[in-house]
């Protein structure tokens, strides 16, 4: 992962927004409108950029359309370079965020671990004792 510092942090907010119009504007496929990008991560010396991105579909769907991206990358560069107007207009490759499903993933996981302790505990409450002290103890 790439050291983030405020100018590359600068630069991969502004290459993130000015993609978004790029690719809903220029790019005009209806199959990449419902891509989000996540973050950018961009090299502290401006020469490459990782775009994650997260998109809806099957694995194979997703697979293909960030292979589509990657295919228009010199396109989106090269437009890149006139709307921002940086002497380095970073590589650009684009990535499939895995965090948005594995965050997912773990809070299903413990939603039903939650649910099971909490039906556990029910269900010891209910059977051993009833809330009430014991008779013998008053």
């Amino acid at each position: 992962m790439m050291k983030a510092f405020p100018r590359t942090r600068r630069v991969g907010e502004q290459i993130r927004r000015e993609l978004a119009e790029l690719i809903r504007d220029e790019l005009r496929d209806p199959r990449l409108t419902l891509i989000s990008m996540t973050s950018v991560e961009v090299s502290r010396d401006l020469t490459y950029a990782r775009i994650y991105v997260t998109l809806l579909g099957d694995p194979a769907e997703r697979t293909e359309r960030v292979a589509e991206l990657n295919r228009a990358a010199p396109l989106l560069r090269r437009e890149l370079g006139r709307r921002m107007r940086i002497r380095i207009v970073p590589k650009l490759e684009f990535r499939y965020d895995e965090v948005v499903e594995r965050g997912a993933r773990l809070s299903a996981l413990i939603d039903a671990a939650v649910a099971a302790d909490a039906d556990r505990h029910h269900d010891g409450i209910g059977t051993a004792t009833d809330g009430a002290p014991p008779e013998d103890a008053v």
